[in-house]
């Protein structure tokens, strides 16, 4: 059933690349936009797990993956971020999230921010990666596993 599952979110995650990204996405305006947390809301839920809206609660969710290398498909990689969210929990903040999709590959909507005042702007769009990207970084926060 676990697997079932995994497999279900991961052709799910694959069928969105491309998908438009807009700065801070409402669950009703998916699957036409997300942004990084709106993203990974939206593919849980499909497999029937409901998940906070934004990162830094999605975060508190799931077992924690002490490794890198240890990483399954499904699990959940938040980072600081350029700008982020702050509690007591997560104090050093945490302003992204990104999928490993398993073989080396992660998914995440992704942006660019090209204004800031009085209207942020970003453009981007949902985008498969090697997981190399981001776990070369230094600012990864916490790594979350929410199946199995």
């Amino acid at each position: 059933m676990k697997r079932k599952r995994t497999e279900k979110l991961i052709v799910i995650a694959k069928g969105l690349a491309g998908r438009p990204y807009k700065y801070g996405s409402k669950p009703s305006e998916a699957p036409r936009y997300f942004d990084c947390s709106s993203f990974i809301q939206y593919l849980y839920k499909q497999i029937g797990i409901t998940l906070p809206r934004c990162a830094i609660e999605q975060a508190r969710c799931g077992r924690l993956v002490k490794n890198k290398k240890h990483l399954k498909a499904g699990d959940l990689i938040f980072l600081h971020g350029k700008s982020g969210h702050y509690n007591k929990k997560f104090p050093m903040g945490i302003g992204h999230v990104v999928m490993y999709l398993g073989n080396g590959k992660i998914i995440h909507a992704t942006s660019k921010r090209i204004q800031n005042y009085p209207k942020i702007i970003e453009k981007g769009e949902v985008k498969r990666e090697p997981a190399s990207k981001i776990l070369k970084r230094k600012d990864i926060v916490v790594i979350k596993r929410i199946l199995g």
